[in-house]
């Protein structure tokens, strides 16, 4: 029986979704939880796997179940043997041919920025900070660019180990909500730092540094080195994968 789960987690404190040989990794605590709960060894595969320090509002995993426990089962069960840092949302039956990674027609992901002159105080492990003042209506502008299948060479880490740097970017918004600015950004994958790094590439932008062409310029001319620096870990959040309903999935995931 193949079981998918959508998962929160503050990332803060782990050293991404991997499970390492050292340091806490979100996969361990997750596979340690499920399989208390199974009663049995158990591995899971995850949707889409995040860095050191990022969170998620619903990661999505499957993994075949030894035995069977109905969906609030799984739910209360495994969330009661994880960290306070993450919770199991919702447990579903899903088929065998389902793949919480290769079933994913898209994933999302937010990016939020305090704009303000000084740090924050509250919620400080889910924002970044940028003190001078950013004009999002040119990052936005700027960032359309990048809509649609392009080389992102000049966003991806050199540590990447993707075959290839196409991705096709679906959609990307730049807006202000009082003192934040709030990235969103939708594509069929994603690079290792690919989102900070268009972020790190905008905020010049933001800021009168940069013309709004740069960022046509970066793509274009695809060389990290001339690009804008990685942002910070802390304010980017994996909204979560897309897939088509066919998989009877919740609203929330579904494309």
């Amino acid at each position: 029986m193949r079981i998918a789960l959508g998962i929160e987690y503050d990332g803060t404190g782990f050293q991404g979704w991997q499970r390492l040989s050292h340091g806490a990794s979100l996969q361990a605590a997750v596979e340690d939880a499920v399989s208390f709960v199974a009663d049995a060894p158990v591995e899971v595969v995850c949707s889409g796997r995040t860095d050191a320090g990022v969170h998620a509002r619903c990661q999505v995993v499957h993994f075949d179940a030894p035995v069977r426990r109905d969906p609030r089962g799984w739910v209360l069960g495994i969330t009661t043997r994880l960290p306070h840092s993450i919770v199991v949302l919702w447990a579903r039956e899903v088929p065998d041919e389902f793949h919480a990674r290769y079933s994913a027609r898209a994933r999302r992901y937010r990016y939020r920025i305090l704009n303000r002159p000084v740090r924050a105080a509250l919620q400080r492990q889910f924002v970044a900070w940028e003190r001078l003042p950013l004009d999002h209506v040119a990052m936005h502008r700027a960032a359309q660019v990048l809509v649609g299948e392009h080389d992102f060479s000049a966003f991806r880490t050199v540590h990447c180990q993707a075959r290839h740097a196409r991705r096709d970017l679906h959609e990307i918004t730049v807006a202000r909500a009082g003192d934040e600015v709030v990235i969103e950004v939708q594509a069929n994958a994603f690079l290792h730092h690919m989102v900070r790094n268009i972020v790190g590439s905008l905020i010049p932008v933001g800021r009168g540094e940069r013309p709004e062409s740069w960022i046509a310029e970066l793509l274009a001319g695809r060389d990290r080195i001339v690009a804008g620096p990685t942002a910070p870990a802390s304010g980017l959040t994996f909204l979560g994968p897309r897939y088509p309903r066919q998989w009877g999935l919740p609203e929330e995931v579904c494309l």
